[in-house]
């Protein structure tokens, strides 16, 4: 059934298997006509070994056949627990992490897609692959075995899509498994606050000997979160003003209200910094709401000591020139005397801010007031905003210990019951993360961190896209699920920064995507290779000189087109679980996963 070009019709029957009764038969009618008719021993011995050969022969190529077609997908759900999957891990080359079971996705495997896409289903495998949830029988087009995914490639940050209930979740699950069992730094960012992904990540720190490596924040368990300050690490002063700005509502996202805020923010971490003062999210609501009367003086205070001998004696003339006013007396002290011989730009932005008509300035920051108080009412006041002289339980961590100690952070952020505020938090983690990634990429040394993103377009911003682009450098691992395109373009505000987003981006692994636009971006980065097919043509007729003659003819061709290797409806038909992966350098696989349980 082989073509000269090697092609094979697939899910034939087969028909080698008929010839296998016959050569054995020949064989047994061999054996007997040499003893009926008392035959020379040397000729039936050859003629037995013929017909036993083509038995083999035959035999195998029926088998090959017959399990081919018996690959038609299991539609059962595959269940595994942890200390099953860290046996598997063990069985994948070093330096690989293990994607379930799968096989390598290519011009043949596609033929043969194709064929059953043309000719249907039901009618070459049976009625029974109509009543499954989804197309299993993809998965009957290669011979499955373990699938190892080249850590090396990870670095380039992983992509995964697929529409809700289809196993986003459950891979992430398998990669955080894994890298927890490797000893290496993992943070995950869930907003749905998933329970299996949480205690699935716990107990593989309990598997691998290292409960304490293990912490959880989030808001709807307050007494169980680990204290964590978003705010803590940073490079530059200025850098904790555009964290906070990036959550202000802005269509451009530089409106003269964002700008006004920066501004703002701007001056209140300057004038923490001169007072030798942490800026946190609660300090910066307190200055930015009551303004910032108090640390203008004492900044000034601070100043006029390292600058002017005897400052407290100058400047009391001017505070009563000022009616008792101290700050007024300060501020004009520092014009007429100091600003001189040791300015400041810091402490002339702070006087700014509170010199701005207040009217004025609470207009300009209307929208930034309820984001700071989003971020620091209720728990959230202790929990983003940890205080060391407070007796509290609860550790106090930040991402660059988390990443220092190599253990495991979750962050939950509660979406399901306040999106806006679940949004808000999980933006400013990123941005804290990429602070992280950016000061050991300058600093420090690289290592292994691995930052798993559920549900990645609601919290997405610029500095997580600068992650992207250069956390690579840093050892970083990005691993961002989403369900459509049209998420994380509506997040960004164009479909062309969210396509320059994913750009950046090198592995890419599709579950079930229903999104015409996500199945034509998924599909378009496959390669496009030469599928095969056999076409067939028939004809008839009768002579027209003689009505009474008819004629016939039957021929067939092998076609060679050039398609795409996966075509864009085939992903919305991919069964739960299953997926299509894109790995650097072009190979293509097409996998199932397990749902990771506990012992």
């Amino acid at each position: 059934m082989l073509s000269d070009d090697g092609y094979e019709i697939p899910w034939r029957p087969p028909y080698e298997a008929w010839s296998v009764p016959a050569w054995g038969l020949a064989a047994i009618s061999i054996l007997l006509l040499g003893q009926f008719f008392s035959l020379p021993v040397a000729p039936v011995m050859v003629g037995v070994s013929v017909s036993m050969v083509m038995v083999a022969y035959r035999g195998r190529q029926a088998w090959r056949v017959i399990k081919r077609n018996s690959r038609t997908g299991d539609s059962s759900l595959w269940f595994m627990d942890q200390k099953e999957l860290i046996k598997k891990g063990e069985k994948i080359p070093e330096n690989h992490y293990w994607l379930g079971f799968g096989f390598d996705y290519g011009p043949e495997e596609a033929s043969r897609v194709r064929y059953l896409l043309e000719k249907g289903p039901e009618l070459v495998l049976g009625k029974d692959v109509a009543k499954s949830n989804g197309a299993y029988w993809v998965h009957g087009a290669g011979e499955e075995r373990d699938i190892g995914i080249n850590l090396a490639d990870a670095v380039g940050h992983t992509l995964l899509t697929g529409t809700t209930r289809t196993g986003k979740t459950r891979i992430l699950d398998l990669k955080i498994t894994q890298a927890i069992m490797r000893g290496e730094p993992v943070i995950i960012v869930d907003p749905k606050g998933d329970h299996e992904l949480r205690e699935n990540a716990k107990q593989a720190c309990e598997e691998a000997g290292h409960p304490e490596r293990f912490f959880m924040f989030h808001p709807a368990y307050p007494e169980d979160s680990v204290r964590l300050d978003p705010l803590r690490n940073w490079n530059r002063s200025t850098e904790l003003a555009s964290r906070i700005a990036a959550l202000i509502p802005s269509e451009t996202g530089a409106d003269p209200f964002t700008a006004f805020g920066w501004q703002a923010l701007n001056n209140i971490v300057n004038g923490l910094l001169l007072v030798y003062e942490r800026p946190n999210l609660v300090k910066l609501r307190r200055y930015i709401e009551g303004g910032p009367d108090d640390l203008v003086s004492r900044s000034l205070a601070l100043h006029f000591a390292k600058h002017i001998d005897n400052w407290d004696d100058q400047v009391r003339p001017y505070v009563k020139q000022a009616r008792g006013d101290t700050v007024e007396g300060y501020i004009r002290f520092y014009h007429e005397q100091v600003a001189g011989v040791a300015s400041s730009p810091e402490i002339e932005g702070l006087i700014s801010s509170y010199k701005h008509n207040r009217e004025h300035f609470q207009k300009m920051i209307a929208s930034l007031i309820p984001i700071l108080g989003m971020l620091t009412s209720g728990p959230l006041r202790e929990l983003l905003s940890p205080e060391a002289s407070l007796d509290d339980p609860r550790p106090a961590m930040d991402i660059s210990k988390i990443i220092e100690t190599n253990s495991v952070l979750y962050i939950g952020l509660d979406s399901l019951s306040d999106t806006t505020v679940g949004s808000a938090i999980g933006s400013i983690m990123c941005a804290d993360i990429t602070a992280v990634a950016g000061n050991i990429y300058n600093y420090g040394k690289p290592k292994p961190v691995n930052l798993y993103i559920d549900e990645a377009a609601e919290v997405v911003n610029d500095p997580l896209i600068q992650a992207l682009n250069k956390g690579g450098g840093a050892g970083f691992r990005l691993t961002l699920a989403l369900q459509t395109i049209a998420d994380l373009a509506a997040r960004l505000g164009s479909k062309e920064k969210a396509l320059k987003v994913l750009g950046n981006i090198n592995t890419l692994i599709s579950l079930r995507v229903k999104d015409l636009e996500t199945q034509e971006f998924v599909s378009e980065t496959m390669p496009e290779v030469e599928i095969k097919s056999l076409e067939r043509q028939y004809r008839h007729g009768a002579d027209k000189d003689s009505p009474l003659t008819f004629t016939g003819t039957y021929m067939e061709s092998l076609v060679k087109e050039k398609e795409l290797l996966v075509p864009p409806a085939l992903l919305g038909m991919l069964p739960p679980l299953h997926y299509i992966a894109n790995l650097p350098g072009g190979r293509v696989v097409k996998g199932r996963v397990p749902i990771l349980t506990r012992s």
